[in-house]
């Protein structure tokens, strides 16, 4: 949470100023030809993606007994493991809980494949996987269709991702495009109400929310919504927040606007 009061400077509803991950990625960053991705919820998802392409299955017996108690399907034959050898493939850092597996990519989907859906996130080159990959999470566990992201400035597919995602990267539509304003004025074009979320908008999103699909829009690291992307929405909200402080995480903020979107599409308490 950025440490501003209502009363000064500007500030954005989901930022830390200065993130030395807003640096742009090259295509080669962004691009790898295959990612290793552990924890036992993001595998027992990546293996139930048909979109997955998989290459190799390393774990633990214990993690693999672990695996089939959730009902994973074993596309692959396991290679047997230890949690020493996992370090070496993954780094000490990565808590793997005795699993990893090897996959290629996922290939992005179109705005064309977002036709049906109600609730979507876009995110406006958020780039720390630690965020984005908790924002996945969030919106996966109320009810959206899909996240939304510009192909640069935004995190690499990786297993920090994925274990952040806690197996939403594998279970929610991926949306990579080029051009954000052209992106939005094609989700308006669906029929799509597109809300910008800035802690100096004038408008509460609880109070001007309306329609009955939904795409919730928040800004990058230190900087908010681009004045463009600002302009091609709909309309450009603050969340009520009570307190001194008006900016959030960008994980949190969406944590809240997911919550209130909900509640308005599908009514009552999320449950």
């Amino acid at each position: 949470m950025v440490n501003r009061h209502r009363k000064g400077a500007r500030s954005h509803p989901d930022t830390q100023r200065g993130s030395k991950t807003d640096k742009p990625r090259s295509p080669a960053e962004r691009r790898h030809d295959s990612v290793w991705i552990y924890g036992l919820h993001p595998v027992l998802a990546a293996l139930a993606n048909p979109r997955r392409k998989l290459r190799r299955l390393v774990a633990t017996p214990n993690a693999l007994a672990r695996l089939k108690a959730g009902g994973a399907d074993l596309k692959i034959e396991p290679e047997e493991s230890t949690p020493r050898a996992l370090d070496h493939i993954l780094g000490g850092e990565a808590v793997h809980q005795g699993v990893a597996i090897e996959v290629a990519p996922l290939e992005p989907l179109a705005i064309a494949t977002l036709s049906n859906a109600r609730l979507i996130l876009v995110l406006d080159q958020i780039t720390d996987p630690h965020n984005v990959g908790a924002i996945m999470r969030s919106a996966l566990a109320f009810g959206a269709d899909a996240v939304v992201t510009t192909r640069r400035h935004a995190p690499a597919e990786t297993g920090v991702l994925a274990k952040s995602a806690s197996g939403a990267l594998d279970r929610l539509r991926l949306v990579e495009v080029q051009n954000l304003a052209r992106a939005l004025q094609d989700l308006r074009g669906l029929g799509i109400i597109c809300i910008g979320l800035d802690s100096e908008a004038e408008t509460s999103l609880e109070t001007a929310v309306s329609g009955e699909r939904l795409a919730l829009v928040l800004g990058a690291e230190g900087k908010g919504l681009r004045q463009l992307t600002r302009d091609t929405c709909d309309v450009v909200t603050r969340l009520p927040v009570p307190g001194p402080l008006v900016s959030l995480n960008v994980s949190n903020a969406a944590v809240l606007a997911l919550y209130l979107a909900h509640r308005h599409l599908f009514g009552g308490t999320p449950q």
